[in-house]
């Protein structure tokens, strides 16, 4: 999350007419992510997070995020839901931009997991991926491997600025992971951007799981290493075995992988972590000019994919052990 469109006062009064939320009592912007526009929004009628969409999420992808958080939801999966206006509309305009208003959820995030988290966070990815086994839209991926060139190409001359064998790295993993990337895996919905900041705790449960804004189709061990490089890394790039453990086995008490799932996490991890080093690299290197955002750190994710590197068997992460 984080802001990059500001909104005018009376556009925002005149943009919530159209709902049955109240009086407006305060908005304000949060400044946490890089990919939308997010404000806290409070009425007379209570909490709510507006979302002003921005150039990286494509308009026609908006049905999908938003009819998935309300599919979840009536799965019981703790989640945002959208708020749909007085025509019955979950998306309207505001400020140029495509606009939606969800529900706010109780909870707060865990900034150092342990690996009692972790063992949550996995039950709550494999009731994500159930829960989604029917809904009925689709979206590709399109931060998969085919879209991991494409994105890095226009800045690859500027590498060395994060990091001085960061250009040979990519051009070498673009390669290995183009050619060998698992095919005909598990596929079904996934979150695919399941970080610590996006998911709530109470306590030692999961309250809920937000920001839905990356959620496609792929394959479900994909998103399963996303999770891994999120939460079992610290900041210089050291893996916590136990932590991987708790996260790997909750998980496949909820949801076992298949023998193909565990022969390929390896290169799951390792695309995985690349996806998120190219991502970063390139918001790096672009934020606009007085943007209420903070850019995360490439050189983190560098240091994950170094290790995935070293790794030969799912065993190093627990997996098939």
């Amino acid at each position: 999350m984080a802001v990059y469109t500001d909104v005018d006062d009376e556009e925002l009064i005149g943009f919530l007419a159209g709902y049955d939320l109240g009086a407006l009592l305060s908005c304000k912007g949060i400044a946490e992510g890089v990919e939308n526009s997010n404000y806290y929004l409070h009425t007379s009628a209570g909490s709510f997070i507006l979302t002003l969409y921005e150039k990286r999420v494509a308009e026609a992808d908006l049905p999908f995020f938003l009819g998935l958080m309300e599919h979840l939801s009536a799965k019981g999966l703790g989640c945002p839901q959208p708020v749909r206006d007085r025509a019955g509309a979950a998306l309207g305009r505001l400020a140029g931009r495509p606009a939606a208003i969800v529900t706010f959820l109780d909870g707060y995030s865990i900034h150092h997991p342990e690996p009692a988290h972790c063992a949550r966070l996995g039950e709550a990815l494999a009731q994500l991926h159930l829960a989604g086994a029917d809904f009925p839209l689709r979206r590709a991926n399109a931060l998969s491997v085919g879209g991991w060139r494409p994105l890095y190409a226009p800045f690859s001359a500027r590498a060395g600025e994060v990091a001085e064998d960061l250009g040979a790295i990519v051009a070498t993993e673009l390669e290995t992971l183009e050619r060998d990337w698992p095919r005909g895996l598990p596929e079904g919905v996934i979150h695919a951007d399941l970080f610590p900041d996006n998911v709530f705790f109470l306590g030692d449960r999961v309250s809920g799981l937000i920001d839905f804004y990356f959620a496609c189709v792929d394959s479900l061990a994909y998103d399963l290493a996303i999770c891994l490089n999120a939460w079992c890394f610290d900041a210089a790039g050291s893996y916590d075995a136990e932590k991987g453990a708790a996260l790997l086995e909750a998980y496949a008490r909820a949801r076992p992988l298949t023998a193909a799932e565990v022969e390929a996490f390896p290169l799951l991890a390792r695309g995985a972590a690349l996806r998120f080093l190219l991502t970063r690299f390139v918001d790096w290197l672009n934020v606009p000019p007085g943007a209420l955002v903070r850019p995360k750190d490439p050189r983190e994710y560098l240091a994950r994919l170094r290790f995935h590197r070293t790794i030969r068997s799912a065993r190093d992460y627990g997996l098939g052990a």
